[in-house]
């Protein structure tokens, strides 16, 4: 008889346990749902709307005419099949090495040294702030990156042996956080970046607004932390190893539904 209550205050120990896990699961979903009923990425989005649309630079024109994959102009629907190759440079780009592409040749500015600015300064601000309205025109749609070209395909293999190559003090790859399932730092949850992970999640759900900075990240900045988090230098603004790990990880996500900008941590 006495096994009773030791089973009894077992399960009972057990099942608050798991409710306590339960409970700060749910505190964080709900946490971040009332923060997206109004997520600032909305002001970023209208900036970058303008942006679009005014004169600016050495030539005093807009980015209107701006190919971005579809044709000049074009803005709804680019986001979910980029990165991708353009004719004109002969280049995979992705969104951001693109928008330097148009700033250049459409408006004067000088792409190399908007590559330089370091994150949250300057032209890199505006940048970002394009990111989020061209990705927002595509939310709800499903990523479905071309890999018909020679190149694309070539770009998808570098962006896998980018994301799998392990150095540095720590001997850390980007697959150390995100090439299984079921991961997560503390109460962060890691998602498997080398399969689909499902709608919203990884790649579908950059660029994003970050709580905890007050700013909005694109996939070039979310890149960079990942690097410095792996005690890597970074390769470089738009470089072609960036752009690689977004073919691979884009391809990878092709299905998922985009909901970018979101909201982050």
């Amino acid at each position: 008889m006495r096994f009773i209550p030791l089973l009894a205050l077992a399960l009972i120990s057990t099942g608050a346990a798991q409710a306590q896990t339960k409970t700060a699961l749910d505190a964080i979903a709900e946490y971040r749902a009332m923060l997206a009923d109004g997520n600032p990425a909305e002001l970023f989005e209208a900036k970058g709307e303008d942006l679009w649309k005014t004169r600016r630079g050495a030539k005093n024109a807009t980015l209107e005419q701006c190919d971005l994959g579809k044709g000049p102009g074009v803005v709804k629907g680019v986001f979910v099949e980029l990165p991708r190759r353009f004719a004109d440079t002969g280049k995979v780009q992705d969104l951001e090495s693109r928008l330097l592409t148009c700033m250049e040749t459409l408006q004067g500015f000088d792409a190399a040294a908007i590559a330089r600015t370091p994150f949250g300064k300057g032209e890199q601000v505006n940048l970002e702030a394009l990111a989020a309205w061209i990705s927002a025109e595509s939310r709800g749609q499903r990523f479905n990156l071309p890999q018909v070209h020679a190149e694309e395909r070539t770009m998808f293999e570098l962006g896998k042996r980018a994301f799998f190559f392990r150095a540095g003090p720590h001997d850390f790859a980007c697959a150390s956080c995100h090439g299984q399932p079921g991961k997560r730092i503390r109460m962060q949850d890691l998602p498997d970046l080398t399969r689909n992970p499902g709608d919203g999640i990884g790649f579908a759900a950059w660029p994003a607004y970050r709580v905890s900075s007050g700013e909005m990240w694109g996939m070039q900045r979310r890149l960079n932390d990942c690097y410095r988090q792996q005690r890597f230098p970074y390769p470089g603004y738009a470089s072609d190893v960036t752009i690689a790990l977004a073919v691979y990880m884009g391809v990878n996500a092709k299905g998922a539904e985009s909901i970018a900008p979101a909201l982050k941590r």
